[in-house]
């Protein structure tokens, strides 16, 4: 009677290609294509899509100050109670991009970087904005308007934000636009970084250990630090002419800061290092 035999399964070998790549750090070229694919993807959904993305996000970034706020109330306003406090400050950025939702100064980077290379997307890019900066706003605003307006929060966590918000508007405008370029560097720095990480985990990580650094420096962010502001107009602690007062050099500084300090440096290194490397080669 003939025995049959048993095969083994083949050992596969490893692959070295795309999946070895995956694991490689990536080059400043392989960053700058991510960036632009994921700009592609932005730019070709609807100003509808846009606004609703637009409006989450605003109120998303009330977590940053909410979470802020409660660890404050908390801990009292010593200076350790500062640093762990704005440990929470991030917690509306990682909310934000790790959803995918339009953030204004995420969006310092993502179009800007890709109109570098393809001008007809300008416009296209203009819109963009024009549709994200008010809707972030107006998300802003509707989590300011459920903070200090109902009674969901605990009113030492309204007044903590309160005070947080006009910490803020004590600040001369000059000031303002100065705190806002190093956050929007800092955001869009983020952004740029997240496109280089190659897992969840480690995009938390980069979005966590920058924007703790917005928040531990009370740099101006725009939609940040919005949330507050309204919370401290609603509460009667300032005027309404004291946002715009506040919100055109924040805004100013953070799109200097992204565009200009990341963007261009950043396409600078990507594009024209290869560009000069391959015309050594």
């Amino acid at each position: 009677m003939p025995t049959q035999e048993t095969r083994e399964p083949a050992v596969q070998e490893p692959s070295t290609g795309s999946q070895q790549k995956d694991l490689e750090r990536p080059s400043a070229e392989d960053i700058y294509e991510q960036v632009a694919a994921n700009a592609r993807q932005e730019l070709a959904r609807t100003s509808i899509a846009l606004a609703l993305s637009g409006f989450g996000a605003g109120a998303f970034m009330g977590l940053s100050a909410l979470g802020t706020a409660i660890a404050l109330a908390l801990l009292g306003a010593s200076d350790h109670a500062r640093v762990i406090s704005r440990m929470f400050y991030p917690l509306g950025f990682i909310v934000v991009i790790i959803g995918r939702s339009q953030l204004f100064t995420e969006n310092t980077l993502y179009p800007v970087a890709l109109v570098l290379t393809e001008k007809r997307q300008f416009w296209n890019t203009m819109r963009l904005w024009a549709v994200v900066l008010p809707t972030n706003v107006l998300g802003a605003f509707c989590f300011a308007l459920l903070a200090s307006r109902t009674t969901a929060l605990d009113p030492a966590f309204v007044s903590t934000m309160g005070t947080l918000g006009a910490k803020a508007l004590a600040h001369p405008s000059t000031t303002v636009f100065w705190s806002g370029v190093i956050a929007g560097w800092i955001i869009a720095l983020a952004a740029w970084l997240v496109s280089a990480s190659h897992s969840v985990t480690g995009s938390v990580m980069v979005i966590w250990m920058l924007t703790y650094v917005v928040g531990l420096g009370d740099f101006a962010h725009c939609i940040a630090s919005s949330g507050e502001i309204f919370v401290t107009i609603m509460t009667h602690q300032a005027p309404w002419i004291a946002f715009p007062q506040w919100f055109i050099p924040a805004v100013s500084g953070n799109i200097v800061g992204g565009v200009c300090l990341v963007t261009i440096l950043e396409y600078g290194q990507a594009v024209y290092g290869i560009d000069e490397w391959k015309k050594d080669r």
